[in-house]
């Protein structure tokens, strides 16, 4: 039997990220979790799992916020693994007539999470060709390039965007367990173009970073 505070936690958003996730690891000592798209259902979803696990005597000793992510060109290419040093709401805060005003400038908090240093250590030692940087959280998937050019210019540490690491962060925050996040790359983030996607080849990139990180 896997001890108290020695299971790990994944979620991801839809069920074939969890599928590859699966099947790289250790079920003994993961759990894998699909708990919806988008940072809302992310956090609800994975406060759900938290404190269920609480209630049972058995907390989990961390949550990765896992799955296939864009990557900002130049910076993370098709098929890299990427892991968050810092994960962002990208799109928390306001417009302007002299552009975007991010919550923290507004003074409602804070668009930033760091991953927990131990947490995101021991994956970058699993991980050693993994692109660290900061992940964008998006409730809407970058399709433009004048979207993409913004968000870089904005944040030049970052290295990928997906749609649930924020909500994940914030529910494992709040729980006061470790988080980190784990993608990798299924298309370069700019126009809108499915044909450019290589899914195939980024579930197996997951599959292959969940048995070294995890397996």
């Amino acid at each position: 039997m896997t001890p108290a505070h020695s299971r790990l936690l994944i979620v991801t958003a839809v069920a074939a990220e969890a599928d590859a996730v699966r099947a790289g690891v250790d079920p003994a000592a993961v759990e894998v979790a699909d708990v919806g798209v988008g940072p809302a259902a992310a956090a609800a979803g994975t406060a759900r799992l938290l404190a269920l696990a609480e209630a049972a005597g058995r907390p989990y000793r961390g949550v990765v916020s896992a799955g296939i992510a864009g990557g900002f060109p130049g910076r993370a290419p098709v098929g890299a693994t990427v892991l968050a040093a810092r994960t962002i709401a990208a799109d928390l805060g306001a417009e302007s007539p002299d552009g975007f005003i991010g919550v923290a400038e507004l003074g409602f908090g804070t668009s930033v999470l760091h991953a927990d240093p131990d947490l995101f250590e021991a994956l970058s030692r699993a991980l050693p060709d993994a692109i660290a940087g900061d992940i964008l959280t998006l409730a809407t998937v970058t399709g433009t390039a004048g979207t993409a050019a913004a968000l870089q210019a904005r944040h030049p540490a970052a290295v990928a965007e997906a749609m649930e690491g924020y909500g994940v962060a914030s529910a494992a925050q709040t729980a006061a367990v470790p988080f980190a996040e784990l993608r990798t790359i299924s298309n370069p983030i700019g126009p809108r173009d499915r044909a450019a996607w290589r899914l195939g080849e980024a579930f197996a990139a997951l599959t292959a970073a969940a048995r070294a990180a995890c397996g």
